[in-house]
């Protein structure tokens, strides 16, 4: 009888129906995977045929009995219900709880606290009995930073003439360098406003206008310009263009001396309270120039500085906004001069990803990977806020790195390995700039080319069960087929994000994998709430970003309801297990901006 005959037969025979009856029945399958005579295609038929077995006597346990849990089931791969089982609340909890502890010093890549995240990464992985993930035979992939700390409190001078302005440190401006060296300094820098600071050929759009900026100071409004025409910069979605990395990187470009950023609380996502954050050591990845090429001096001014220096240059804040929203815009230089001195504290440290593997079931295609990925790292101790000095980040992202241990129990518990290989990866360095996932992107320990697909988990559902999950970036792969179907099946919808103009799609893990080409998949949980008022879900995240978002306050609140991230985990863990068992790799939308990096790499003609 031929494979696919026989799968069909025994998808329609009959279940034993006692327990005894069932373990024989599961016993027999598995011993079946031992059997020497069947040829390999056989044999990789027998090892399916076991897992659905397994899985479909499960789903059948009379209510009561241990083993009895839903599989995750209809239309494509069936994921095994001893999977589904493993991602429990207790389980995650206990992870966040480990990962968020006062003990654990806030994460902070390079410190005491990066040594015990690590420990009890590495443990955890080893208990659940996965392989190394680095090919060297360890489970750490070292990432080469230098952490620079500015020494005191700086000030930053404004000059016209005779009048002078001196912005006070934390207060009304934070900045820092790059460069790795003792010091860095503005000296009489004369200041250029560029509006966005953006370049894009593609909307005829270019805020230099030819002006050279070479060591001058750029003075730039953060996100995309707002405009009436959604075709362009994609509408309401923050592009690349907005971020505040881009318009550092623009300044890197026309080797300007300075740039300094209009922090906007809505534009930017945040309030100022945010980059106050900024001020403790910043680390970056360890180029073979010093990162001497970055502008010496980076940074952030209040609007109402903003406003107060533009008036010292006789400008309007508002009429040049406005000017800055259109094509015609021009740089305008302001007659004003900036001067600081940053004396800095310098170490390089080797700080640490921890990768894990689960070895694909199939010969043909187990050397191809889908690799699940969240930050183990935050602030670690800083500036104390309202007498707490330890920046825990139990939602940010000890809750996504309790994910990824979940998840990894979820499929070592599969009594047959998925047919690709599953790479779990915990990055460090997100919150100083997504250093971890950048160098995992730039020196892959698995090609990226038969890298499938990443899903990112930062930040879970902490407030209870959704109807809806929020897919950051919605429509740009055909991940989102897989999670559409997966939602569907468990009475659940996808929704994109209401706030795109803050940018989350860059802003995270996954950003690294798709500027690589690789598809990428990141959700924030869901709005609609079960049960509770309509406007629940913004309520909470309104109040997080008020008072958590990269605070020490962030940590576990007594309302806590990890269920809703228990079953937005179970709907990664499809999406992961159906694209590891698809006949084909998924794809990036016809037009997303990162679809042609991937027919590159697939080798695929342009």
């Amino acid at each position: 009888m031929g494979d696919v005959a026989l799968e069909n037969d025994v998808a329609t025979a009959g279940r034993p129906a006692s327990k005894k009856g069932r373990d024989r029945w599961r016993s027999v399958a598995h011993h079946s995977l031992m059997t020497n005579f069947l040829p390999p295609a056989s044999r990789r038929f027998v090892r399916r045929l076991a897992a659905a077995v397994a899985a479909a006597t499960l789903a059948c346990s009379p209510s009561g009995e241990k083993d009895a849990a839903p599989a995750e089931s209809t239309g494509a791969a069936t994921v095994p219900a001893e999977a589904v089982a493993a991602i429990d609340t207790a389980t995650l909890m206990q992870h966040v709880r480990v990962l968020s502890a006062d003990s654990l010093l806030g994460r902070l890549p390079g410190s005491l606290g990066e040594d015990k995240t690590i420990a009890y990464l590495e443990g955890e992985f080893k208990a659940i009995g996965l392989a190394p993930g680095n090919p060297d035979g360890s489970y750490i992939q070292k990432v080469p930073l230098v952490g620079i700390t500015v020494d005191g409190a700086p000030s930053l001078t404004f000059a016209k003439g005779a009048a002078t302005t001196t912005l006070k440190w934390r207060d009304d401006f934070v900045a820092w360098t790059k460069h790795v060296d003792a010091t860095a300094s503005l000296t009489n820098s004369e200041l250029v406003f560029v509006g966005y600071g953006t370049e894009a050929p593609e909307f005829n759009w270019d805020d230099y206008k030819g002006l050279d900026v070479a060591g001058k100071t750029l003075v730039m409004l953060v996100n995309d310009p707002p405009l009436p025409d959604t075709s362009q910069f994609g509408g309401p979605r923050m592009t690349y263009y907005g971020r505040w990395t881009y318009k550092y990187e623009q300044g890197q470009k026309h080797k300007a001396a300075g740039v300094l950023l209009v922090h906007e609380t809505e534009a930017a996502g945040y309030p100022f309270t945010v980059v106050q954050g900024k001020t403790s050591e910043q680390f970056d990845l360890v180029t073979p120039d010093k990162n001497m090429s970055r502008a010496a001096v980076e940074g952030w001014i209040t609007l109402d500085q903003a406003k107060a220096l533009l008036k010292m240059a006789g400008q309007d804040f508002d009429a040049l906004k406005a000017s800055a929203a259109t094509r015609e815009f021009k740089p305008v230089p302001l007659g004003v001069t900036a001067s600081i001195t940053l004396r800095n504290k310098l170490r390089t440290v080797d700080s640490r990803n921890v990768v894990a593997k689960l070895e694909g079931s199939d010969p043909a295609l187990r050397d191809q990977v889908v690799v699940y990925s969240a930050h183990w790292d935050h602030f670690g101790v800083g500036t104390p806020v309202k007498g707490d000095s330890i920046y825990n980040g139990a939602l940010d992202n000890a809750t996504g790195t309790a994910g990824l241990l979940a998840m990894a129990k979820a499929y070592k518990a599969m009594p047959v390995a998925p047919k690709r290989s599953i790479v779990f990866l915990a990055v460090t360095a997100e919150e100083q700039g997504l250093l971890g996932a950048q160098y995992y992107s730039v020196t892959p320990l698995y090609p990226l080319n038969k890298t499938v697909a990443n899903i990112n988990m930062d930040g879970l559902n902490t407030w209870g069960p959704t109807k809806d999950l929020v897919v950051i970036g919605l429509g740009a792969s055909e991940l989102d087929d897989y999670a559409s179907a997966a939602a569907a099946e468990k009475g659940r919808v996808l929704k994109p994000d209401a706030e795109p103009q803050k940018g989350y799609y860059y802003r995270s893990d996954h950003f690294n994998f798709a500027k690589q080409g690789v598809p990428a998949f990141y959700a924030e949980g869901g709005m609609d709430y079960i049960g509770k008022p309509a406007d629940f879900g913004r309520q909470k995240r309104d109040e997080y970003t008020a008072n958590d978002y990269h605070a020490p306050q962030d940590e576990i609140k007594p309302g806590w309801d990890l269920s809703g991230g228990v079953e937005d985990l179970r709907l990664y863990l499809t999406i992961g297990y159906r694209v590891a068992e698809a006949a084909k790799m998924p794809e990036w939308r016809a037009g997303n901006e990162f679809k042609a990096t991937r027919d590159k790499s697939l080798g695929r003609a342009p």
